[in-house]
């Protein structure tokens, strides 16, 4: 379709206005008032005039069926937070940032199976052809922006980043977490280069693209990106950290990098945007971009991937869901849809303690109820286990994570990375949340346990602990530099332990994991050493971002006076 076409057909898109709240509008079902009272309840932790909260929004059909908001949206001037209030998005932004680029590929501009360096040249070669569809499905091995800007001690807060930061970033890395394809591992830094194609190839501002062919179209006339975080927004609500108890402090997303996150919208803009996915409205002749956007990922061994273009698809109780969450600062949010059922759900925050994606689905279940389930078939199943051979210390060699099990109050727990509880569904099978977590054993010992998560599955082998002597860390003090992050880190001991200091004074404590290998709050440290034995560099490891090299500096003797 030409962009004109496209563009015409947006423009007829229309939505009735929304209505106070608890009444009902002609040609719409509204929610009962059972059900409104029930979602209230859900959300009443968050309603307090001293304190940050949530709104939300659902619709069915296309239409708005309730707006509802909680809480405070500035704490300062009393303001509360309104069905109107706009919220920042995290990374439910992504979805926007991979339509544009679809739309760009329906002009015949561009194809997401290109090379990015043909529009992106400062992307270094490494070796492997990544791909405009990796970027966007988080398959491109690239490492994340903020885990390698943490690193560096530049983490947003600390500075104002914004594209030229990422592309310089980006520009001296050396190494890949994994090769283009093989795998699905979160990362940030795809979408802010997603976002600066756009820019490339439209000739326009990524702000101005977006606007033009998405926002204006659909009648999304509260929604924007924050690509000057200073500019003054309209009824925009202030994000915070912290507790009643503990007091309330700002945390907002001082940053001008978007793509990957900083829309700024409303409820009720999202359920428009929902609906126009949803095909609810006959009007948009443009089947292709919902189905485009909604293709999941192969990996490259056959495996598929739940993460499409910024969306995830997958079920909720045998019935088709489409989500995405989004976390920045102090904002939590997240967006569904259950296509086959008609049914859209928003849920905003400005309250880094906000579940949003918990609360969501609690919402939801007033209108889309879950099936009950027993815990007397697992219990059963499990009744009278010994957890004791569960316990001890695991590695993933491929990901350098630690996972400790340990039996607390009888129970199995996980202690790295994060406490869990696990919940026994059979036989050497336990489940945390989303994740399920599996151990392989021979003759009743753990010789392997897989973490299943994401559609992708770590293994982890048995990992023998150790306790250093203070003589022996002192093999690991020293100087260390690395080229990609251009961050010089001093590894010393004190007090029998070892220590890392960052510039600005920021230190951080190693506790011993294996052999050459430590943990600390960023991540884990693994130590090489040279053919004689000696240590000669380390590589971090922390979440999304893996194995970035540090060489140890040559020692500078002394002047002697």
């Amino acid at each position: 379709m030409r962009t004109t076409t496209l563009a015409v057909a947006l423009a007829a898109l229309s939505f009735a206005p929304l209505t106070p709240l608890h009444t009902q509008q002609p040609g719409v079902t509204a929610l009962p008032d059972t059900a409104i009272a029930r979602i209230d309840r859900v959300f009443a932790a968050l309603g307090s005039a001293e304190a940050p909260g949530c709104a939300v929004g659902m619709s069915r059909n296309g239409q708005p069926v309730l707006t509802r908001a909680y809480g405070m949206a500035n704490l300062e001037h009393g303001v509360r937070n309104t069905p109107e209030t706009v919220f920042e998005s995290g990374s439910v932004a992504k979805q926007f940032t991979a339509a544009a680029l679809v739309l760009l590929a329906q002009d015949g501009r561009l194809s997401l199976d290109d090379d990015v360096r043909r529009y992106l040249p400062e992307v270094p070669d490494f070796g492997r052809r990544i791909t405009i569809r990796h970027l966007l499905t988080h398959t491109s091995g690239l490492r994340d922006q903020w885990g390698l800007l943490g690193l560096k001690g530049s983490r947003p807060g600390t500075q104002v980043h914004d594209f030229d930061t990422i592309l310089s970033l980006v520009s001296r890395q050396r190494a890949l977490n994994f090769r283009p394809g093989e795998e699905y591992l979160y990362s940030n830094t795809g979408y802010t280069l997603a976002a600066i194609i756009v820019q490339r190839v439209s000739g326009r501002s990524f702000a101005a693209f977006s606007s033009e062919r998405l926002f204006t179209p659909l009648g999304m006339t509260n929604t924007r990106w924050r690509d000057d975080f200073t500019t003054v927004v309209r009824n925009r609500a202030t994000a915070y950290s912290g507790t009643t108890a503990t007091s309330f402090r700002q945390d907002m997303p001082f940053t001008n990098v978007i793509g990957n996150g900083g829309l700024l919208t409303t409820v009720a803009d999202l359920l428009k945007w929902n609906a126009f996915l949803d095909g609810a409205v006959t009007t948009v002749a443009n089947p292709g971009l919902m189905h485009q956007m909604e293709a999941r990922m192969t990996l490259s061994d056959g495996r598929r991937s739940d993460y499409a273009l910024g969306l995830t698809v997958g079920e909720r109780d045998g019935i088709r869901e489409v989500t995405h969450g989004g976390a920045t600062a102090g904002y939590r949010t997240w967006l569904a849809r259950y296509p086959g059922r008609g049914l859209s759900i928003a849920v905003l925050c400005n309250s880094a303690r906000a579940n949003a994606s918990s609360l969501g689905e609690q919402a939801m279940a007033t209108v889309l109820p879950r099936p009950v389930t027993s815990a007397a078939t697992t219990a059963a199943a499990t009744a009278d286990t010994d957890l004791a051979p569960y316990a001890g210390l695991f590695r993933a060699a491929r990901t350098e994570t630690l996972m400790r099990s340990a039996v607390r109050d009888g129970r199995l727990t996980t202690e790295l990375p994060g406490t869990m509880t696990l919940a026994p569904i059979g036989p050497d099978r336990f489940r945390a949340g989303s994740q399920e977590i599996v151990y392989l054993r021979d003759g009743g010992r753990v010789r392997e346990v897989l973490r299943v998560s994401d559609g992708d599955t770590t293994r982890y082998l048995p990992a023998r602990a150790v306790t250093p002597t203070p003589a022996s860390l002192a093999a690991y003090a020293g100087t260390y530099w690395s080229d990609e992050l251009e961050t010089r880190l001093r590894v010393l001991v004190r007090d029998g332990v070892l220590v890392v200091q960052q510039r600005r004074g920021s230190e951080v404590v190693l506790a011993p994991t294996f052999a050459d290998g430590f943990t600390g709050p960023a991540g884990n440290i693994v130590f090489s050493r040279n053919r004689a034995g000696r240590v000669d560099g380390f590589g971090i490891w922390a979440g999304r971002v893996r194995n970035v090299r540090f060489s140890r500096e040559p020692v500078t003797p002394a002047t002697t006076k």
